[in-house]
């Protein structure tokens, strides 16, 4: 674990997202400091739809962190797809970041994924986020070639491998 990483020191919940929380879950990617300067294109108009919410499996963590929120607070929030087994998104709040929300997030999907049967799931990152994904042990499988207009950069690939529960 990295020394920059200090543990939840307050009760995180992750449940199903709702359609109700979409509104918030677009703020949250769209105000990702990870998505700021010449990765803002990536995400500018981005929306994460009700239907978006209805279609996969959407979690968020909820909860307080330090003194950020409330404990009723959205601090992070994933989207695992099935076919093709794929995290989809994975974003934790700027100012709740470096508390292990991700780290429990990613714990949850990979407990999601082998509960519906898979054995690996696909990551597209998003370069900021490289280090992230190897310490919480996924392996770097390949490179994603730029997709302009929208992603004019190469993005690292990796995969979670699932043993049996």
């Amino acid at each position: 674990m990295s020394s920059r990483i200090s543990p939840v020191s307050r009760p995180v919940t992750i449940r199903r997202a709702v359609a109700r929380d979409a509104k918030r879950l677009t703020r949250l990617v769209r105000g990702s400091g990870a998505y700021q300067g010449k990765y803002a294109a990536a995400v500018a108009g981005y929306r994460v739809g009700p239907d978006y919410i209805e279609a996969h499996r959407a979690f968020v963590a909820v909860g307080a962190v330090g003194a950020v929120g409330d404990g009723g607070r959205v601090l992070g929030f994933y989207s695992l797809v099935l076919v093709p087994p794929e995290l989809d998104l994975l974003f934790v709040a700027d100012e709740a970041q470096g508390h292990g929300i991700g780290r429990l997030l990613v714990e949850h999907m990979q407990s999601e994924a082998r509960a519906a049967g898979l054995d690996r799931v696909k990551v597209v990152s998003h370069r900021p986020a490289e280090d992230f994904y190897h310490r919480v042990g996924a392996v770097r499988t390949g490179t994603a070639l730029a997709n302009p207009p929208a992603v004019p950069w190469d993005r690292p690939e990796f995969e979670f491998r699932l043993p049996p529960a």
